[in-house]
């Protein structure tokens, strides 16, 4: 099961992006929908409002009138704390129980109004957010909805702000134009991102581009943020630290578009039991290189005990944002240098320009060849650098008393 976060600003147009994917074979769990119905007459929900917030919010025949209620709920961060902790985990039970009856190898959207606000953005292997400009959002509501302009303004100010929606989204749809455009993008949504992901994780297959150099690209750092907030949901305490390494890390580099992070566990076992939880959001094992293999690790040890350069990595099945995750133990000798190479390029202006025409000779060699042997041929051009990198960067560990603090 691929499960997908939905959101957006009210009056963003969410409501016709799910519509499209549910025409598409989305299973479409929708976040206002189960609102209104955990608060129908009869239910405890609505007991719990009338107790909270009075009878006024009701109707003459005893259903919930909304914008009474909205009146009272977000006139004050008290008062919408009070809605919310009444209403979220009514709907959240609902919610994991349409899940529950979803097939397994379906595409879960679920259309969530408070997705980034409840912090609920790592727990889904995708978030889309459906972007329109305030205004146009405030003209949406009185205009077409007839919200009274008050109300409209309070709504929107008591939800997350565009830079927040920004942090969390792999996929930000602009809804600035006709509506028949955004059907449009989220059919190539469905057909060019979606599906490929949903198809990747019944495989248990990583998306693996060929290795062609880009420049550097200031979204890698948040996209890594992204990456580092769903690992740590779903690995927890069985991890040590969680960092963003390779060369997308460092400013400025030339660099595949993958991103590289590393997971830093307590033992390998540690990292084997990591098997499932990160395969249930997207990130599948990558057997062939789960053991001692120098060359999977980046670098040759030379002396060092070869066991201590153990990983397992994963990688994740989304084609739209390939990822590498690296799992090592902490205070391993791989687990070590991969922070300090970061770091040493970042501070070595001259090494880093080293790699990157080490990197462009990587490249060239595997140019016109195909997955896998592209990526034998690129790992096998750069490893005689990385055989005197490793003494270098121990050099300089030492010169400038690095830690990986």
């Amino acid at each position: 099961m691929l499960n997908i976060g939905l959101t957006g600003g009210i009056g963003a147009g969410k409501s016709t992006v799910s519509k499209t994917l549910a025409s598409l074979g989305a299973v479409i769990v929708d976040g206002d929908l189960i609102a209104r119905e955990v608060v129908e007459p009869g239910t405890p929900g609505l007991a719990a409002l009338v107790e909270k917030f009075g009878r006024n919010i009701l109707s003459d025949d005893g259903s919930l009138n909304r914008p009474a209620l909205a009146a009272i709920a977000f006139a004050d961060d008290e008062s919408r704390q009070a809605l919310n902790s009444i209403v979220h985990p009514l709907v959240g039970t609902r919610r994991q129980e349409l899940i529950d009856d979803a097939a397994p190898d379906a595409i879960v959207v679920q259309d969530i109004p408070l997705l980034v606000e409840t912090g609920a953005a790592p727990y889904f292997a995708l978030v889309v957010i459906v972007h329109v400009d305030v205004e146009e959002r405030l003209r949406r509501l009185i205009e077409i909805r007839g919200t009274a302009e008050a109300d409209a303004r309070s709504r929107i100010a008591a939800q997350a702000t565009d830079e927040q929606r920004r942090a969390v989204a792999d996929v930000w749809l602009d809804n600035s134009g006709s509506e028949s455009d955004l059907r449009d993008a989220a059919r190539t949504l469905w057909t060019e991102r979606l599906i490929p992901f949903s198809e990747n994780v019944r495989a248990g297959r990583a998306a693996r581009p060929l290795p062609r150099l880009v420049d550097w690209n200031e979204n890698w750092v948040a996209d890594a943020q992204r990456v580092v907030a769903r690992l740590s949901a779903a690995c927890g305490d069985a991890v040590t630290r969680i960092d963003h390494i390779g060369s997308t890390a460092v400013t400025g580099m030339p660099a595949k578009d993958v991103i590289d992070v590393q997971v830093s566990v307590r033992d390998l076992g540690a990292a084997d039991r990591l098997r499932e939880p990160l395969q249930n959001i997207g990130f599948p094992r990558i057997e062939h290189i789960t053991t001692d293999d120098p060359k999977s690790s980046g670098v040759v040890p030379g002396e060092a005990d070869p066991g201590l350069w153990q990983k397992r990595i994963h990688g994740s099945a989304d084609p739209g944002r390939p990822v590498n995750v690296h799992l090592r133990v902490e205070g391993w000798p791989g687990q070590q240098f991969a922070l300090a190479f970061r770091d040493w390029i970042r501070a070595d202006s001259a090494a880093a320009q080293e790699y990157v025409e080490v990197k462009r000779r990587a490249e060239s060699a595997a140019a016109g060849l195909d997955y896998p042997d592209a990526i034998a041929a690129y790992v096998d051009t750069k490893e005689p650098w990385f055989e005197t990198a490793y003494d270098r960067v121990q050099r300089w560990i030492v010169d400038t008393g690095w830690t990986d603090g």
